[in-house]
């Protein structure tokens, strides 16, 4: 792997500024000088995982000063760094973002109960700067591309905790792309067999499935552009293999059950566009019943946003195609990432100046504070933020995101602990039902 410091001016969203380049070389310079000597177990020097893991954030779209972090985020702990030379050097921004990660690498692994700790104390960091989990994010990425240099006894609980904690984490954050990326580098670890079965079935139908398209993909180049519809792109999307995975489960392994391992992408400027775009789509083709999902008026609680249809083609082939604005792409890719602008010189973005739909990450510092049992914690954190979540609407409108399997209870009390105290019936789409019901996206 190179390290040529250019690769990460590159990748960054804005052309860097002279004061950029300079501090981002000077980290880049720090940390190939405290690392002198440090060996990866790959036998690699260990700057180049300093050096991915500033590369990764600059590929996320990253600010300068977690592009610095990033880059220098093991020395105070795995060097003789001390806080003050890295306050000295790149100030008191910079080193809040390392001490977080630093806090974090403390407690390694050491079976269940200290991972949950570790885990309190990571999320305790991440409500108060996301910035911090961002780099964790970059920082595991880079380990788990390189989990074949590890001891086999470690390979597997590095990957199960990949796919378990880290993946869904970056879906929460909305950051689809990363998410994928974890996934698919731990998926051979912990699934082997499974793993190489869907590898032969990729291989078997990617590229029938992309032929199949490219006659969907010429007829509605063609018609949008009829419409007078423009600019817009239409690019292939190839489903990651952990997803496809997920899938053949809920259809018994049936790959001819699965109709959007390629999707089509059509990207347009601007919201109204999307909704153009949706009726020349089924003026060609007759849409698929139940296959049309409107992410933009429901987004889905990361802030992903698209409009998906499945349409059967000429052929007879089912086609999937997604519809979505170039803010909508970068932020389904990116996630919170995408919109995080920070301040020089403040810690702009503490959990309290989250965005709404990022306010969960504050919630879950509030619950770790009350529950005392490590394994209670994890098992709160699987099943109220790693699980998928729906969204109750109110009479006025109003949407509530609630975990699956929420019930009208779960729902009362969203709304507040004394509607939850009192409540004796509820009506979800206007008829009575039972408080403890499981409720649906789109209820009323």
């Amino acid at each position: 792997m190179t390290t040529d410091i250019a690769e990460i001016y590159s990748l960054l969203r804005a052309t860097p500024k002279a004061a950029d380049k300079k501090i981002i070389q000077d980290a880049y310079d720090f940390a190939k000088r405290k690392h002198e000597g440090q060996k990866r177990a790959s036998g690699e020097p260990y700057f180049i995982h300093a050096f991915a893991v500033g590369k990764n954030l600059a590929s996320l779209g990253m600010d300068t000063k977690t592009v610095v972090a990033g880059l220098i985020h093991d020395t105070l702990e795995d060097t003789e760094t001390t806080k003050e030379e890295i306050e000295e050097a790149f100030g008191k921004d910079v080193l809040f973002l390392v001490e977080g990660i630093t806090k974090l690498g403390k407690l390694k692994y050491r079976g269940r109960e200290r991972h949950v700790e570790s885990l309190r104390k990571f999320f305790m960091a991440v409500a108060e700067d996301v910035r911090v989990l961002i780099i964790k994010l970059a920082d595991r990425l880079h380990n788990i591309s390189t989990l074949e240099h590890v001891r086999p006894d470690k390979q597997r609980r590095i990957a199960l905790e990949t796919i378990e904690i880290y993946a869904p984490l970056a879906g929460r954050l909305g950051m689809g792309k990363l998410k994928g990326q974890l996934e698919d580098y731990a998926f051979p670890f912990v699934y082997p067999e499974e793993a190489a079965f869907v590898d032969k079935l990729f291989a078997e139908h990617t590229h029938e499935a992309e032929r199949s398209l490219k006659e969907v993909h010429d007829m509605l180049q063609a018609s949008l552009s009829d419409e007078g519809i423009k600019p817009f792109t239409i690019s292939y999307r190839i489903k990651h293999k952990y997803s496809l995975y997920r899938k053949l489960k809920k259809y018994d392994m049936d790959i001819n059950k699965v109709f959007d391992i390629v999707a089509l992408r059509v990207v347009v400027p601007a919201v109204d566009v999307c909704y153009q775009v949706l009726g020349v789509i089924h003026a060609i083709w007759k849409p698929i019943p139940g296959r049309i999902k409107d992410y933009i008026a429901l987004p889905k609680p990361n802030g992903y946003q698209s409009l998906h249809t499945s349409v059967l083609s000429t052929d007879g082939d089912i086609a999937e195609i997604q519809i979505r604005t170039e803010e909508m792409d970068d932020e389904a890719e990116y996630g919170i990432a995408s919109h995080f602008a920070y301040k020089e010189g403040t810690h702009s973005n503490r959990g309290d100046k989250m965005p709404k739909k990022f306010q969960w990450l504050t919630e879950l510092r509030d619950i770790q504070k009350t529950i005392a049992e490590p394994e209670e914690f994890l098992e709160h954190l699987t099943m109220d933020f790693f699980r998928d979540r729906i969204f109750i609407l109110t009479p006025k409108g109003d949407v509530v995101d609630l975990p699956d399997g929420a019930t009208p209870i779960d729902f009362a009390y969203a709304i507040h602990s004394d509607i939850g105290d009192h409540c004796s019936g509820a009506k979800v789409n206007g008829k009575m039902s039972q408080l403890d019901a499981k409720l649906a996206s789109g209820n009323v």
